[in-house]
């Protein structure tokens, strides 16, 4: 059983980083909100996404960062698109910072499927404000049946996404 949690950990991670080398790119998401993001970071004023803008406005703190224009914190946003881009997009919410993955069956997975969701829970590049929960399940009987994923999956996946967020967020602050 740990050889083949081993396994899933090593196809897990594997897909992710292979999502991370192409830009993530799916019909029922746009870059909009990151194109913001981009304008923002070279705009004295923040439009009307940001600072005293009428959408999501506010005076500007000295801790904000272009990253805090959506609801949640655009670089944990895109990064988390990104990094689970390999697996079938079910629904997107920006504003909500909720991103839910159908099943995915890996090529060599051997009856077995896995689907993701995470959660952007606050407007700074944080470990705090990022949760992810991986399900998985097995083919038993002719059935599908829910099945533990090994811990360290979702702590792999959650570090994955935050290291991406960071390079993000020093591209864009750096250009």
């Amino acid at each position: 059983m740990r050889m083949r949690s081993g396994l899933i950990v090593a196809l897990l991670v594997a897909a992710t980083s292979l999502a991370g080398c192409n830009g993530f790119r799916n019909e029922g998401v746009n870059d909009d909100a990151w194109k913001e993001v981009r304008m923002q970071a070279h705009s004295s004023d923040g439009g009307i996404f940001g600072g005293d803008g009428i959408l999501f406005g506010g005076k500007k703190s000295s801790n904000d960062d272009p990253g805090n224009s959506l609801g949640v914190n655009a670089f944990l946003w895109r990064s988390s698109l990104d990094t689970l881009s390999f697996m079938p997009l079910t629904q997107a919410d920006p504003l909500g910072g909720v991103i839910i993955t159908d099943w995915y069956q890996p090529p060599n997975g051997n009856g077995e499927r896995f689907r993701a969701t995470a959660y952007i829970l606050g407007r700074q590049l944080r470990s705090e404000a990022l949760r992810v929960a991986v399900y998985r399940q097995v083919m038993q009987g002719g059935q599908w049946v829910d099945s533990p994923v090994n811990p360290s999956t979702v702590t792999e996946i959650e570090n994955r996404i935050l290291a991406k967020a960071r390079e993000m967020r020093a591209e864009v602050m750096g250009s």
